[in-house]
């Protein structure tokens, strides 16, 4: 009986210290309240910058407004953001020493990155609500109804939990605070080289093989297939838009299947 319910135990065990972690990240933010203005602030001014700085250079297929073709693309830079704001905190709580306090408790080896994933879940969904605001108050809108639009977002929410596991390793793999935040930057190059800001029709054959293939370019065609937006998937073009949905689903599964064993294994290896 013991051993048919230990892995329930052990399930309730790493949920519980997990979700107390979830608390503590959200209390942490409480307490460094330029972290939430900063995320706030910078959905309204992608969408301003992008919207109305770019968007009168940038010709829109099929004639399409440029707003409601850029929305879908800030959602995906949003939902990547993930990776590097996860990283950045796993790998300052190692630097600093907090992984080796929560080693010495009595507490679940995944509770620890489950509650970095949780957090970010929760601020990802908040850093989302104020772009959607901002979006509507441009002109941007949704067109093909209430369960396509929500069947969008749950993709954007899916893929940002799978990519915040990527977060956690990568964290968890850089030697300190330092390096880590000397990698942010490297995200913009990466949600850049794909379709949410401009077509990928006039790049370098090689480099437009690479922005069809990236996930921000899946994730992008995908909501705006879901949201009835300019820019949506049509004709020969390249397997991963043609299929956006399921692709999203399978980098989902595929960054699960990999990075949280990765990261638990970094998590053990880090406190020896």
């Amino acid at each position: 009986m013991t051993a048919l319910t230990s892995p329930l135990v052990r399930l309730r065990w790493t949920l519980t210290d997990g979700l107390t972690l979830v608390g503590r990240e959200l209390g942490r933010l409480r307490q460094e309240p330029g972290q939430i203005i900063a995320a706030l602030i910078f959905p309204v001014i992608m969408v301003v910058l992008f919207g109305y700085v770019f968007g009168s250079a940038i010709q829109v297929p099929d004639g399409g407004d440029y707003r409601e073709y850029l929305m879908p693309g800030l959602f995906a830079m949003v939902t990547f953001s993930a990776v590097m704001g996860v990283m950045t905190r796993m790998a300052t709580d190692a630097s600093r020493g907090v992984m080796d306090r929560f080693r010495s408790m009595p507490m679940a080896r995944l509770a620890v990155p489950f509650g970095q994933t949780g957090a970010d879940l929760l601020t990802g969904l908040l850093m989302l609500a104020i772009m959607v605001v901002a979006g509507l108050l441009v002109g941007w809108q949704p067109h093909r109804g209430l369960i396509p639009t929500a069947q969008a977002f749950l993709l954007m929410i899916v893929l940002r939990y799978a990519l915040s596991w990527v977060g956690v390793y990568v964290g968890l793999a850089v030697k300190n605070d330092q390096v880590a935040d000397a990698m942010v930057p490297l995200g913009l190059p990466f949600t850049m080289l794909s379709n949410a800001f401009v077509p990928t029709d006039g790049m370098p054959g090689w480099l437009r093989f690479l922005a069809d293939w990236n996930p921000v370019s899946t994730l992008t065609a995908a909501s705006r297939e879901l949201f009835g937006n300019p820019g949506a998937p049509s004709g020969n073009v390249a397997w991963p838009l043609a299929h956006p949905v399921t692709t999203v689903l399978l980098w989902s599964a595929a960054l699960l299947v990999i990075f949280v064993p990765l990261s638990l294994r970094a998590y053990m290896r880090r406190g020896r």
